[in-house]
């Protein structure tokens, strides 16, 4: 088992593609790691584990939680949680994550991630189920910014606040996903460079990197995190923004509807390399125009 997440681009592991991960683990191209939602692998065995245990000889594993909800009234899903410690210990998981998000009540669970109010109190609750994940898997979690559509009337703070109010309590840290900059703040009216910008680089463990839909509408476009699609040029932009500044980090190219074949989603992992390749050589020119230059006089 490999329990390090390298910064480098890594890939969602899918049935579909099980074969060509398992081809491909010779090839210096490849994906750097995977990730895998452990909520399709609550089995005890069976083809989905035999697959798994002979890809994660070869590829570190980051666990992205989708039904934990830490956000719910009533508390995180303790059955997913006992689920997902079994499967860290099983698979050593180099990195495990779930979304600042709630799917589920007191009588219902959701199959979706809905945001959370950003109120003082939904923050000391949140901040408590982060801490009964952390204390459990004895280990620091990831907590992904949300997609949003609508404004909670009563919000005490933005979520950059929310979100640095977050980290600098429990400990967390996060999974930056640009795509969801892109969604929410468009969709809400903000401005997406200065979200990106306030996003501090030591907070972030893991970024992501997806596409959206879009439908048309009276009030203008709504912005759908669906991850079924090519990432927009808008948010290659925002991510080439952010690494400029923020250096190196594990990021993950999401593809999770409409799945695209293994080739289409190599061609976007190796986008994203060619895309921190020049970012690095631009900085590295920059920093050599910055040094100060040293004249010897006769």
């Amino acid at each position: 088992m490999l329990n390090s997440l390298p910064p480098q681009v890594g890939i969602g592991c899918k049935p579909e593609h099980y074969q060509s991960i398992i081809d491909d683990r010779e090839n210096e191209n490849r994906a750097a790691w995977l990730e895998v939602h452990p909520q399709n692998y609550f089995g005890d065995g069976g083809p989905p584990h035999r697959w798994l245990s002979a890809i994660a000889e070869f590829y570190p594993l980051s666990f992205h939680s989708v039904g934990l909800s830490l956000g719910s009234a009533d508390g995180l899903n303790q059955h997913d949680l006992e689920k997902i410690a079994i499967l860290c210990e099983r698979y050593e998981a180099a990195s495990v994550s779930d979304h600042l998000s709630f799917s589920g009540n007191a009588h219902d669970r959701f199959a979706d991630l809905l945001p959370v109010s950003y109120t003082y109190e939904s923050l000391d609750h949140f901040c408590s189920q982060i801490d009964k994940v952390q204390t459990r898997l004895k280990r620091k979690m990831l907590i992904e910014n949300p997609s949003r559509y609508l404004e909670y009337r009563g919000n005490e703070m933005s979520e950059i606040e929310f979100i640095e109010r977050m980290v600098t309590k429990t400990g967390c840290g996060i999974i930056f996903d640009v795509n969801n900059v892109e969604v929410s703040c468009k969709n809400l009216g903000e401005n997406c460079e200065d979200y990106v910008d306030a996003i501090h680089p030591d907070w972030v463990g893991e970024m992501h990197l997806a596409g959206h839909a879009t439908e048309d509408h009276e009030s203008g476009i709504l912005r759908i995190d669906d991850h079924g699609s090519p990432i927009t040029d808008y948010t290659w932009t925002l991510f080439q923004r952010f690494i400029a500044r923020a250096g190196e980090k594990p990021i993950l190219i999401e593809w999770d509807t409409n799945i695209p074949s293994y080739d289409i989603l190599m061609a976007e992992v190796q986008k994203t390399r060619e895309i921190i390749n020049a970012v690095h050589d631009a900085n590295k020119v920059t920093s050599t125009e910055a040094e100060p230059q040293h004249v010897i006089s006769a």
